[in-house]
């Protein structure tokens, strides 16, 4: 079913004790399992990608609580869970209804979890989530706020939103920035409070130099904003260094892990772009890149000379070694 049938089930508390939650969107994945787990005094485990352990699962779901709580089993993954284990898991929830398992799966493959007749048994709720278009943006984002006692119309929230590229988990962060207002919030505290503004504007257009596409417009916009033409550089050095490094650890891994490269996790498609960045750029070329970057950066640093000039010929001539 859909995000809307879902609802409807809600409101008329006709909802089901397992629950297979997948789709395009994870915030809306996280914020229905939080919905629907948040019980005083429930039992909960929690597992989420590599740790999952199906004995530990099983046995959470086949006791009783000894106070007569109720246990809840939360599994979240991008990887497939075996059929056989999740059936298992559905069941178990079937035969004890004081109990609830949510099976949040993030990953791409949803086709098996799309089909309503495979969890019709255990009378499991499966559930898929599109990425909410705007006004349903804005109104969670209301919400939320609302919960937060900061006053703020959908006008700033489309603002917020418009920072963030759309995407409502980023923005959603942001909302507890501004319970120090008891003002309403207007769309020029967000730009004050809300540092991801020039930071997000600035990867795009380094992902557009990397993508050897033009730039000029872009360049003369973020210049015309006040951005520092030594910022730039040091950014796109920056950026560089960072897709060495995914470049490295996927030619001896195989695959990225954001913890493991960056030292914290990173938002799914934060993690593809820039290993599909990476991959396409050889070892040799990032030495030749970053050599660029910091020759003229010094140059920027130690003469009177037109930074605007000496950025706008290292891009160009970075763009020709890719």
């Amino acid at each position: 079913m859909y995000k809307n049938e879902f609802d409807n089930h809600i409101r008329n508390k006709s909802v089901s004790n397992s629950f297979v939650f997948f789709g395009e969107s994870h915030f809306l994945i996280d914020m229905y399992t939080k919905m629907l787990t948040n019980i005083a005094d429930a039992n909960i485990l929690n597992y989420y990608h590599d740790a999952y352990d199906f004995t530990a699962a099983k046995a959470h779901l086949s006791q009783g609580s000894l106070f007569g709580d109720r246990n809840i089993l939360i599994i979240k993954s991008e990887k497939k869970i075996p059929k056989k284990e999740l059936d298992t898991l559905l069941e178990l929830s079937y035969k004890n209804s004081d109990n609830i398992f949510i099976y949040a799966y993030y990953g791409s493959d949803q086709k098996s979890y799309n089909n309503a007749k495979s969890f019709a048994k255990t009378k499991t709720m499966s559930v898929r989530f599109f990425h909410p278009k705007e006004y349903e943006a804005q109104n969670l984002l209301l919400q939320i706020a609302q919960e937060k006692s900061v006053k703020i119309d959908k006008y700033t929230l489309s603002h917020l939103l418009k920072i963030h590229s759309g995407d409502i988990a980023l923005a959603a962060n942001e909302i507890e920035k501004f319970r120090v207002f008891d003002r309403e919030v207007t769309t020029k505290d967000v730009d004050a409070l809300v540092y991801g503004l020039g930071e997000i504007n600035l990867d795009d257009f380094i992902q557009k130099i990397l993508q050897k596409k033009d730039f000029k417009a872009d360049l003369h916009n973020i210049l015309e904003h006040g951005e520092d033409e030594i910022r730039i550089l040091t950014a796109i050095t920056s950026y560089l260094t960072q897709l060495y490094m995914f470049n490295i650890y996927i030619r001896v891994n195989g695959a990225p892990d954001a913890k493991e490269i960056l030292g914290y996790p990173a938002p799914k498609f934060v993690i593809e772009q820039k290993a599909s960045l990476a991959i396409k750029i050889k070892p040799a070329s990032f030495y030749r890149l970053h050599q660029l970057l910091l020759s003229n950066e010094l140059k920027m640093k130690s003469s009177n000379i037109d930074k605007s000039a000496i950025l706008f010929s290292t891009l160009i001539r970075l763009q020709k070694l890719l």
